[in-house]
């Protein structure tokens, strides 16, 4: 069987998801555009050996929609002949692009691929895609689920009462990731990541338990409140990934290709998994779908370096620590998404890029990415570093 193996990753530093955010006036194609330009040019790899790339985008309306990943290659002026597709699974879009690549490349399908992904969230707004007064589930899972699914916040929340998460730990991991970013950006460890000069907006390193311990609940309404008496409502802005904007780009291709391009193989897929969870508390598939991998891989949580888990919110993070008994001091090392950001179709990708990296420059072995997904979804990838 062949090897899918990583040459290179990059991925733009990420802004704030509002105007006057560093990459608000970039149109989303253009955004992804530079970013695989980025790509190429630190490979020197033509164009034209590409033979697919593969985009994850949530919101496919507006400038993001029409197979935006194939636009973007058009605009940063790759051959004609290199096609594209877009990909959706929610906030694991760009991590599934990585999945389809590289399992592209070890049925032989591919030689050389690019996974990508690119969310312009202050231009197209989170769940625009909904036209107004649309239903997207439909008659038959309404009749499922009679009382109706609910918004992440409220599955956040959820989480936090199931596993009896307590506001201070909330907030003091979420303190935890801005202090872990804050110092990543001092050491200059994401220099060697980003497409281009720049800074990750959203990052506070002033931040303490105590100044968010401050802030209100930010999903609280009466129905949800009647519904679920057992909320605590401790689900802030504070303690939950904002909203940003950011593109990321991994070139992916067989030894063999690495080899006859005169490219180094940095990381190699080890195992893939895919799982799925209680759609109503949403966000925690992730505890499943490491658990596949790890059984799959036939390595042992001791067994894994460093944990990249997506910090949609602090309950999602905590709540997977205590069920897989990972060590928190291997996670999210140089913080998560309530720090960094989470530019939804770009954030597998971002993660990838960044775990690379990490285990690079702290000379670990595997490492394991897992992203929870909208309806209960959770993409894990296990990779060995080369």
């Amino acid at each position: 069987m062949r090897d899918a193996v990583i040459v290179e990753a990059v991925r733009t530093p990420i802004g704030k998801g509002k105007p006057g955010g560093a990459l608000h006036e970039d149109h989303p194609v253009d955004l992804l555009a530079r970013t695989l330009k980025a790509l190429v040019e630190r490979t020197g790899i033509d164009p034209s050996a590409v033979d697919d790339v593969i985009g994850g985008v949530v919101t496919q309306a507006g400038e993001q929609a029409l197979n935006l990943t194939r636009n973007a290659v058009l605009a940063a002026g790759f051959p004609e002949s290199v096609p594209a597709t877009t990909v959706d699974r929610q906030c694991g879009s760009s991590q599934q692009a990585l999945h389809f690549a590289a399992q592209g490349v070890i049925a032989g399908a591919y030689d050389v691929v690019i996974a990508c992904g690119v969310e312009s969230m202050s231009r197209v707004p989170m769940g625009s895609a909904v036209l107004p007064g649309s239903d997207p589930f439909g008659p038959m899972l309404n009749e499922r689920y009679p009382e109706g699914l609910v918004g992440q916040g409220i599955s956040a929340e959820l989480i936090a009462a199931r596993w009896k998460l307590s506001r201070a730990e909330l907030d003091g991991f979420a303190t935890d990731s801005h202090r872990r970013a804050a110092q990543a950006w001092e050491k200059h460890e994401f220099d060697r990541e980003l497409a281009w000069p720049g800074r990750d907006e959203s990052v506070r390193p002033t931040t303490t338990p105590e100044i968010l311990a401050g802030l209100k609940p930010a999903y609280y309404y009466e129905e949800a409140a009647r519904r679920f008496p057992e909320i605590g409502w401790d689900i802030t802005a504070g303690n939950a990934s904002p909203i940003n904007d950011g593109a990321a780009a991994v070139l992916v291709m067989s030894r063999e290709a690495a080899e006859r391009l005169g490219l180094r193989p940095r990381a190699r897929f080890h195992t893939f998994a895919v799982a799925g969870d209680d759609p109503l508390l949403m966000l925690t598939a992730i505890i499943p779908a490491t658990a596949k991998a790890l059984t799959r891989s036939g390595l042992a949580v001791e067994d894994i370096d460093l944990f990249e888990v997506n910090e949609a919110f602090s309950p999602v993070v905590l709540a997977w620590l205590r069920e897989t008994g990972a060590d928190p001091a291997k996670t999210n090392v140089r913080g998560g998404a309530i720090a960094l950001g989470h530019p939804l179709g770009a954030s597998g990708a971002r993660i990838m890029t960044t775990l690379l990296h990490t285990l690079e420059d702290t000379g670990g072995r595997y490492g394991l990415q897992t992203m929870c997904e909208a309806g209960g979804l959770a993409n894990a990838t296990i990779i060995e570093r080369l």
